[in-house]
């Protein structure tokens, strides 16, 4: 099975439900909206080791902010509604309210809401007035006002969507994931946690050899252990793999940045294979299998 002459898997990337937030972030201009933004996702790449999963969903035009302004929509990810609320606090309070300009805004419409009373660091000079129709909270600051709202819809989304790009070179690789990753971050409602949304590690669950440890190197995708390791999954002349990881507010926005990434993938020369990693569907309890996010069969 191919796409523009490279091999699609007939597999499945095995994802998991997780607890999602979205914080809209507004500032004087995108670069500062960037800035906090980044700051704020910084070391949420993976639950294995990090505190949550977190990264930058969207950058606002002023027309889609409450306030009028320009802005970056985040994701904060956590398996447990309890996480998803700690790491709220923590890193908007850390790294928003520290910010220069920025404004915080609830950026997810759901049942379910968290409480994120930022307004305490008022030390009762915080008062309430209104923004863009929304009730918020003015805390005075050195640079003039922080404007926060106090809740924050939280819902159950999906972690774990992936893709394994396989090429003959290294360069090759990092190019059709960077195109991937570029064409997912038109994806509303998903993000790519880890760094500049590419994974170069790898990973197993478990050790076969330290017993300690939670996660290891993801052997059977390892170019220089194709001769050394029983059930390689690297074909001939492939030299290098990256992934992908893609976390959503819904299993079909995971499924519509698959598609994205897949589709821009297959057109750089020396893409040799796509295929996505699982568990054999004993731990996840969805299978989002690569032909029917394509399509194509």
């Amino acid at each position: 099975m191919e796409l523009e002459g490279v091999e699609i898997e007939d597999t499945f990337a095995e994802a998991f439900p997780i607890k999602v937030a979205r914080v809209l972030i507004t500032a004087v201009n995108e670069k500062w909206a960037v800035e906090a933004a980044k700051e704020t996702t910084g070391f949420g790449t993976s639950v294995i080791g990090c505190p949550c999963e977190a990264g930058i969903d969207k950058i606002l035009l002023p027309e889609e902010t409450p306030d009028g302004r320009p802005g970056v929509a985040i994701m904060i990810c956590h398996f447990k509604k309890g996480g998803v609320k700690e790491q709220l606090v923590a890193r908007t309070a850390e790294c928003l309210l520290t910010a220069p300009t920025t404004a915080m805004f609830n950026g997810l419409e759901a049942e379910e809401k968290l409480p994120v009373k930022l307004h305490f660091f008022g030390d009762g000079f915080e008062y309430e007035k209104e923004v863009g129709g929304r009730k918020v909270w003015a805390i005075p600051m050195m640079e003039g006002d922080f404007i926060c709202e106090e809740e924050y819809g939280v819902k159950t989304g999906v972690a774990g969507g992936n893709l394994f790009i396989l090429a003959k070179d290294q360069m090759s690789a990092l190019t059709a994931v960077e195109n991937a990753v570029s064409a997912i971050e038109q994806v509303e409602g998903t993000v790519t946690p880890f760094p500049g949304g590419v994974v170069a590690s790898g990973s197993k669950p478990g050790s076969q050899k330290y017993k300690f440890m939670h996660a290891t190197t993801n052997d059977k995708f390892c170019p220089t252990l194709r001769e050394e390791v029983e059930g390689s999954k690297i074909p001939e002349g492939v030299n290098a793999v990256y992934e992908i990881v893609i976390n959503g507010v819904s299993e079909e926005a995971v499924k519509e940045a698959m598609r994205a990434g897949i589709k821009a993938a297959v057109k750089v020369p020396s893409v040799v294979k796509i295929t996505a990693g699982n568990f054999g569907g004993k731990l996840g309890k969805y299978q989002l299998r690569l032909k029917d996010v394509l399509g194509l069969w």
